[in-house]
């Protein structure tokens, strides 16, 4: 009945809801996160992240295939299995645990300086990601260039989950001393893992689709630099497997479009100083911004006072407010 009750789910992703109920509750955790680090990231651009993650459940749907579609499905799939990962740390999901290669071995290890063995309940990356793969790109079905660009991203997200694993020690020893470390595996604060994408956004490579022998793929295309004629023709190169890919250049952003998915920018608050994003001239695109002068009473100078009494004062609070027309 819960499976059946969710919106936005695939065939192939009820049947994997059916079969692993409590993994659909760890990916949901991950689809809070990767939205939130989407709109922490954006929030001061003028495509923001805010309107992706509204339509259905468990859908992030971007109409054009532009680098913040590539950011999009990236975070989404590093957070399904960023979530995945931890929920069997914790023992949430009865199919999975801790990484059985890194269970506590009897036996130290490092250098005899620094001898280490490992302990704890190492994070399972590789279930995260296998599980993860599999829900993200069951709503991949065509094979037309979009999806390609879809699943190449999906696997850009989720294997830097993996590639970000740190690891962890605990001394053991009398009066604090480092006789022996334990150590195990753990995932990173999932706001590094946000970081990392957003830097490979900026970097973000252009493809285009080809025809050959195995079917439809994606590569680059760039020209040879020779003095030749024959320098001219293009030459193939892949994209790597951790660079985001994107199909089309963004809109501006600056008018609502449901053809490009594009929310617009009126309305929303800018700062009239300053050169970034968020500056009222780039967020507004020229149209200029309406100012607006608030005042409002808040509680400050907070006391407290013996037992057990907090008394504050009344102030008046006077700032302006800009957004965009």
């Amino acid at each position: 009945m819960l499976c059946g009750r969710i919106p936005g789910l695939t065939p192939g992703q009820r049947n994997m809801c059916r079969e692993m109920p409590d993994a659909l509750i760890a990916l949901g955790e991950g689809h809070q996160l990767g939205a939130q680090e989407c709109q922490h990231q954006f929030r001061g651009h003028r495509w923001n992240c805010s309107e992706v993650w509204q339509r259905n459940v468990f859908a992030h749907v971007i109409p054009t295939a532009s680098r913040e579609a590539a950011y999009t499905y990236a975070i989404a799939s590093a957070g399904a299995a960023y979530a995945v990962t931890a929920a069997c740390a914790r023992g949430n999901i009865s199919t999975c645990g801790c990484d059985v290669r890194h269970k506590a071995t009897p036996t130290g290890g490092g250098t005899p300086d620094e001898p280490w063995k490992w302990g704890g309940c190492s994070a399972d990356v590789d279930f995260g990601m296998r599980y993860a793969r599999r829900f993200m790109d069951a709503r991949e079905l065509e094979r037309d260039s979009r999806t390609l660009m879809n699943l190449h991203n999906n696997r850009a997200g989720r294997t830097l989950v993996k590639k970000m694993l740190r690891t962890d020690c605990k001394c053991h020893g009398v009066s604090g001393s480092c006789v022996m470390k334990t150590c195990w595996k753990s995932l990173p604060p999932f706001r590094l893992v946000g970081d990392r994408l957003m830097l490979k956004y900026q970097k973000a490579k252009t493809v285009q689709a080809v025809k050959g022998k195995r079917g439809l793929r994606l590569v680059l295309s760039r020209k040879k630099h020779a003095g030749t004629a024959r320098a001219q023709k293009p030459v193939l190169d892949w994209p790597k497997r951790m660079e985001l890919i994107y199909l089309e250049a963004s809109p501006n952003y600056c008018e609502r479009s449901l053809q490009t998915g594009s929310q617009g920018t009126s309305g929303r608050t800018c700062q009239r100083t300053g050169h970034g994003p968020q500056s009222c001239d780039l967020l507004c695109c020229g149209r200029g911004h309406n100012t607006q002068h608030i005042r409002r009473t808040t509680q400050c100078r907070c006391q407290f006072r013996w037992c057990c009494e907090v008394k504050c004062d009344e102030c008046d609070e006077s700032y302006e407010e800009f957004t965009c027309k």
